[in-house]
């Protein structure tokens, strides 16, 4: 005899259980709780530097929005939570006890050596269920590259590989000058 099936857990439900779990990151996939692994001190300084490239940019451009380095879900639907490296949130500051950005306009994710190309090619989808999603940015260390997604009108995405200059992210208005990410 087989177990009776699962009802895939709740954002809601996902937010109650990472409150009782301090330790650890974690993100709902498809309604099922899945442990983020452990960052190496190189993808951690790399998220540093990134998210200080991108808040000084924000400064500079005058814009609405602080950048967050993890620890903040992006809500793409009912049963999916993703926890990006690097996010903007444009808007009303986000509220110290919430886990979810409420609009967030740009998600950074950092590729290490264990980066999974098959989940991150659902979330390269899934980020931009999020109504207020704009960017995703998809850095990749070891070619000194970022793969920029972006909406191009309301359903369509394009997407670019970029290996020297800077990249457009508009809106919030602001330049991301690649010499300052990979520094």
């Amino acid at each position: 005899m087989t177990a009776p099936a699962r009802e895939p857990m709740t954002i809601a439900d996902f937010l109650a259980w990472t409150e009782r779990h301090e330790e650890g990151r974690y993100e709902l996939i498809d309604g099922e709780i899945i442990p983020l692994p452990r960052e190496p001190s190189e993808h951690v300084a790399a998220k540093g530097k990134i998210w200080r490239a991108i808040a000084e940019a924000l400064v500079r451009a005058g814009a609405p929005c602080e950048a967050y380095v993890g620890g903040l879900g992006v809500a793409v639907d009912a049963q999916n939570v993703y926890e990006p490296d690097i996010l903007v949130n444009c808007g009303a500051p986000i509220a110290t006890e919430d886990a979810l950005a409420p609009a967030p306009i740009v998600v950074v994710t950092v590729l290490g050596p264990s980066s999974d190309a098959g989940a991150e090619s659902v979330k390269r989808k899934g980020y931009f269920r999020a109504a207020s999603l704009a960017h995703y940015l998809i850095v990749d260390l070891a070619r000194r590259a970022v793969t920029h997604c972006r909406r191009d009108g309301a359903a369509a995405m394009r997407e670019e590989t970029v290996t020297e200059g800077s990249i457009r992210l508009d809106p919030p208005g602001l330049d991301l000058a690649l010499k300052d990410i990979f520094a």
